[in-house]
């Protein structure tokens, strides 16, 4: 089945590695153009060639989302180069997760900025165009602790479940409208941030035998730790016409690994 994206104009915020570049260049493969948002323009750069190499037009954004005057700075650039934004991913944020007593109000307040009103306030900007033009996709990646939290993974899972609910009531308020809202739940997925963790560990194994032993740690049905092109895949289903009837919905993206289906 072919995703086509051809015309449409995608917004992806956390985009310079990991998941976010994965999905840029899977949408621009389909033919959508990208603006490409993170906060280091060094690394940006290099991940807008590479979607530029898989022949769609991308232009970089630096731009922390935890701040709200630099959104608003951002929405405004990107609006006046591409006219609009079909496509939304919220795709900005990092693990912070500690035992809950010893998370501070500067720590919680960190968290709820980056992961959960970053994405409230991309989500109010593109709405109203959205809505007018009737039609629009929105995807808020999540992690599975939105669904399932665990001892000690707080402040994370806390921003993470508040982000589940934002889609849903998206998903509600958009489908009159044709502007769909749904949330991809990452499990354990291959990216920058488990290299530098085995780099760190300075275990004696190799860093397939890392990850490897991460999938058995956290029994995953498939034994293995996924691929930021299998999140993409399914990001890009979603974004397109071919997934039009989906919407509000939480989808896992982690080989089996939560309890909740």
């Amino acid at each position: 089945m072919e995703c086509c994206m051809d015309g449409r104009v995608a917004l992806i915020t956390g985009a310079s590695t990991g998941l976010g570049k994965a999905m840029a260049v899977e949408f621009a493969r389909s033919g959508a153009s990208i603006a490409m948002v993170a906060r280091r323009p060094e690394v940006l750069a290099t991940a807008k060639q590479e979607v530029e190499a898989a022949g769609g037009k991308a232009i970089a954004y630096p731009c922390d989302v935890a701040n709200a005057v630099a959104i608003e700075e951002m929405w405004r650039k990107v609006t006046g180069d591409f006219g609009r934004v079909d496509i939304l991913v919220n795709n900005a944020g990092h693990a912070a997760v500690g035992p809950f007593e010893s998370i501070t109000d500067a720590q919680w307040q960190a968290d709820l900025e980056l992961k959960l009103l970053a994405s409230i306030r991309t989500c109010r900007l593109a709405l109203p165009g959205m809505k007018e033009r009737r039609w629009g996709r929105i995807i808020n990646v999540l992690n599975t602790y939105a669904k399932a939290p665990v001892g000690n993974s707080a402040p994370t899972s806390v921003s993470r479940a508040a982000g589940l609910a934002v889609t849903k009531v998206l998903a509600h308020e958009g489908a009159p409208h044709n502007v769909l809202a749904n949330a991809l739940l990452v499990g354990l997925i291959e990216s920058d941030q488990w290299v530098r963790q085995h780099a760190r560990s300075g275990a004696n194994k190799s860093y397939q035998e890392f990850l490897a032993d991460m999938a058995a740690g956290r029994k995953i049905g498939l034994g293995r730790v996924g691929e930021a092109q299998e999140f993409a895949n399914i990001a890009c289903f979603l974004c397109s016409d071919a997934g039009s009837y989906i919407n509000g919905v939480a989808i896992n993206v982690d080989g089996g690994m939560s309890p909740v289906p």
